[in-house]
């Protein structure tokens, strides 16, 4: 499908509201998409949304994403439950179906929220080093089993574009509350190198240091950024803005 080429060259976030807005909604018509992305299975969902409806604002989506109150979070809840596309409304009774599950919440909440009917799916769950969570809401159509496979097969790539647009944001707001991660000022040398692919004898060298000596920098980074590895401590320290992006 063209629209899974287009997600290949995803890397920024204004390329991804843009494949949105266009071949996207030919598969998923859609005014609201809010995504999660989750760096540790110790992390919790990092959101953020895109918007083509002047409805929906910061205050709603604050509101929405609010952690195990907020109908997002509810509904985030009952995907890692089902590991199914859910679709929600406020008139369709709680269903199971083949390939997605049918769930009634409020119509004062849906209303409220200003998402109206919406479809959660995520890739990965709980238990996953790095996961995905991504809401389609002001949907122009009811999900049906046609689009909840498509919206299955296109998941795993819009996963790895979220990744992507995650690694190369270099501003720090996660959920409306600024970040600090207490790195030193070695620590922030050595992670430099670290999102560079340098391997700890590369960086020994580089900055004159026994090769020891970066190993118990890296583990401290990895504690500090509660990450299990080198490669999710690139992602993260990216979108925490802790290392300079090269052009």
């Amino acid at each position: 499908m063209d629209v899974i080429a287009d997600s290949l060259r995803v890397s920024q976030r204004s390329h991804l509201f843009n494949w949105l807005q266009g071949s996207f909604q030919y598969l998923l018509g859609h005014e609201v998409m809010i995504c999660g992305v989750k760096l540790s299975d110790h992390d919790a969902y990092h959101y953020e949304y895109f918007t083509s409806t002047r409805y929906f604002k910061d205050t709603h989506f604050n509101e929405v994403i609010k952690q195990d109150v907020g109908i997002v979070s509810k509904a985030v809840n009952l995907w890692n439950a089902t590991a199914l596309p859910v679709f929600i409304n406020d008139q369709s009774r709680t269903a199971n179906y083949n390939n997605y599950s049918v769930f009634t919440f409020a119509e004062a909440d849906l209303k409220n929220s200003e998402l109206n009917s919406f479809v959660a799916h995520g890739f990965g769950d709980n238990h996953s080093k790095i996961s995905s969570v991504v809401i389609f809401a002001r949907l122009h159509k009811q999900l049906n089993s046609n689009r909840a496979h498509i919206l299955a097969l296109i998941m795993p790539h819009l996963h790895s574009a979220l990744i992507r647009v995650t690694s190369n944001r270099t501003n720090t707001v996660m959920n409306g509350n600024q970040v600090t991660i207490n790195i030193t000022g070695r620590e922030s040398e050595i992670l430099q190198w670290m999102h560079m692919g340098k391997t700890n004898w590369e960086i020994s060298t580089i900055l004159d240091i026994s090769p020891l000596t970066v190993k118990n920098h890296v583990q401290n980074i990895l504690r500090k950024l509660d990450v299990q590895n080198r490669g999710q401590a690139a992602v993260k320290a990216a979108k925490l803005g802790l290392v300079k992006m090269l052009k």
